[in-house]
C-alpha cells in the first residue's frame, strides 16, 4: 500500500506521494483547522430546531452509493435534529431523465448531486453555491461566471483494469504502448479462450467510458472546442475523425466484447471480471473497491489505453458538478443552514478521507487530504500529475459554449448501440448524427 496526499490546486491536481508503515485506516490528518470545526456538534445540535431536508444523487456506481449513504447516517448521528430523507436514482435510466421526473412530480431534491449544470441553472432549478462555503475549494469551475456546485472529487481518468492472471495466461509481458499494440493483446486473450473484455451496456451511462475513450483520442485531444464548432455547423459527426473514433468502436465491440454487453449491468462487470469470464474491464477508478470487496485476493492492474501514435489521451479536466442546493431550499433559511452544515461535514477530513478512499478518488478541497490506496490508484494519480498526458472530457461534461443539448448524450450512446447490434454502416450513422444533434438545438433555443 502506498500513503498518498492529494490536493487540489487552482483546478490542477498537485500530487505527493510518501511511504507509510503506519496502519491509520483511511483517516486523515486533520492539523489543526479542518472543515469539521465549523460543523456543529450533537450537543449543540440538540438544542436546535429539528429540520430535514432531501438528498437526490446519481447511485449507479454501488461504492459511491454506499459512501454517501455512510456519511449521511454518521451526520444524522451527529446531529439529531436534522433528518435527510434519501432520494437516490436506483435505476438504469439516465440521471438527468431521473432529475426532470422528480423535478415533474414535485419531489425536485433539496440538495442534489449536480451533473447537467447549466441545464438546471437556466431552469432556476438551483442557486448559487453559498458563498462561505467557496472557502473549502480551490478555483472550482464556473458556469456564466458563478459557482454552482460543491465538488464532490476531480474527475479521474479511466482505463482498462485487467486481470494479471489472464495477461499471464496469454503470454502478455508488456502493457502496449499503442492503440494496435492493444488490439494485438485483445487477440492473444481471445485466442486463449476468454473473452477479453466485460462491458455493462445495459446502463446508458457505462457506454459513455468507450464512447468517450475514442472521441477523446481522436476529436477532443486535438480540438477541445469541438462540441462549439459542432453546434456553429463548422464541423461534423461525419468528419474522417469521428467516422474514425466510432468505426473503431464498433470494430472493438463486434470483435472482442462480450456478447452479452447489453443485457449486462454496470454492477456486474466486477463479478464477472474476479470469476474469470472476462480479462478486462474498462471503466473508472471507482472499480477498485468493488473488485477487491467481489474478490479481495483478485490480482488485478490498470493503464489508461494509448492512441494509435502512442500519446495518452485520459479524462482529467475540472468540471462543473456537484452538490448544488436547490432553488425551492435556498428559500428556507433552516433548511439552507442544515445543507451548509451537512456540506461542511461532508468536506471534513474525517468524513471526506473515507468517502475518497472507498470510491478511489481524488479530492477537490483545498485542505489537504491522506488516506490509503493501492497500486492501481497510485498509477491514475500518475496520469493525472503527467504533463504529458493530454487531459479531457466527456462529450456531456463540457459546458458554455461547448454544452451539448442535454438529451443528445443519451441519444447518442443509444444510436452506437444500435450501429453495433445491428452491424450497421458508421457514415450512414454519423448522418442520423448530425441531424438530431442540429434538431435538438434548434429545440433548445425555442
Amino acid at each position: 500500500m502506498t500513503k498518498l496526499s492529494v490536493m487540489l490546486l487552482a483546478a490542477t491536481a498537485i500530487l505527493s506521494a510518501c511511504g507509510s508503515n503506519n496502519n491509520n485506516n483511511g483517516n486523515a490528518n486533520t492539523g489543526d483547522k479542518t472543515a469539521a470545526s465549523n460543523a456543529p456538534s450533537a450537543a449543540a445540535a440538540d438544542t436546535k430546531k429539528e429540520v430535514s431536508f432531501t438528498i437526490g444523487y446519481a447511485a449507479g456506481d454501488p461504492a459511491t452509493k454506499q459512501a454517501i449513504a455512510n456519511t449521511v447516517k454518521a451526520f444524522m448521528a451527529a446531529n439529531p435534529n436534522v433528518k435527510i430523507k434519501d432520494l437516490s436514482e436506483t435505476t438504469s435510466a439516465a440521471y438527468l431523465d431521473w432529475l426532470k421526473t422528480k423535478d415533474a412530480v414535485g419531489e425536485f431534491p433539496d440538495l442534489v448531486e449536480m451533473r447537467d449544470t447549466e441545464v438546471f441553472a437556466d431552469a432556476g432549478k438551483i442557486v448559487e453555491l453559498p458563498t462561505d462555503l467557496l472557502d473549502l475549494f480551490d478555483n472550482p469551475p464556473q458556469v456564466e461566471g458563478k459557482v454552482w456546485n460543491a465538488p464532490l472529487s476531480v474527475n479521474v481518468p479511466q482505463g482498462i483494469i485487467y486481470s494479471k492472471k489472464a495477461y499471464s495466461d496469454a503470454g502478455i509481458t508488456e502493457l502496449p504502448k499503442t492503440y494496435d499494440e492493444f488490439l494485438a493483446i485483445q487477440e492473444k486473450l481471445k485466442s486463449g479462450g476468454i473473452t477479453p473484455l466485460v462491458v455493462g451496456g445495459k446502463d446508458i451511462f457505462h457506454m459513455g467510458f468507450w464512447v468517450n475513450k475514442f472521441l477523446i483520442d481522436d476529436v477532443y485531444s486535438k480540438d477541445p472546442d469541438w462540441n462549439s464548432k459542432r453546434t456553429a455547423k463548422t464541423v461534423s459527426f461525419t468528419d474522417a475523425n469521428v467516422v474514425q473514433a466510432m468505426t473503431d468502436f464498433k470494430d472493438l465491440f463486434k470483435n472482442y466484447v462480450d456478447k452479452g454487453w447489453l443485457s449486462t449491468g454496470d454492477n456486474q462487470t466486477a463479478s464477472i471480471l474476479v470469476s474469470g469470464k472476462a480479462a478486462q474491464l474498462y471503466s473508472g477508478t471507482w472499480m477498485f473497491s468493488q473488485i477487491k470487496e467481489a474478490d479481495p485476493n483478485f490480482d488485478f492492474g490498470f493503464y489508461a489505453i494509448p492512441d494509435r501514435e502512442g500519446k495518452v489521451n485520459v479524462i482529467g479536466l475540472p468540471s462543473p458538478a456537484g452538490w448544488s442546493l436547490s432553488a425551492e431550499a435556498a428559500k428556507d433559511a433552516d433548511k439552507t443552514q442544515a445543507i451548509k452544515d451537512f456540506i461542511r461535514y461532508f468536506f471534513a477530513p474525517e468524513q471526506y478521507s473515507p468517502y475518497l478512499a472507498s470510491v478511489n478518488a481524488i479530492p477537490s478541497t483545498k485542505e489537504k487530504v491522506t488516506y490509503e490506496t493501492g497500486e492501481q490508484m497510485k498509477i491514475a494519480l500518475d496520469l493525472i500529475a503527467d504533463p504529458n498526458v493530454t487531459k479531457s472530457l466527456a462529450i456531456n461534461n463540457w459546458w458554455g459554449d461547448n454544452q451539448i443539448p442535454p438529451q443528445f448524450r443519451n441519444w447518442y450512446y443509444k444510436l452506437l448501440q444500435d450501429l453495433v447490434v445491428n452491424d450497421e454502416d458508421v457514415a450512414s450513422y454519423m448522418k442520423q448524427a448530425d441531424t438530431e444533434y442540429d434538431a435538438q438545438v434548434k429545440a433548445n433555443q425555442q
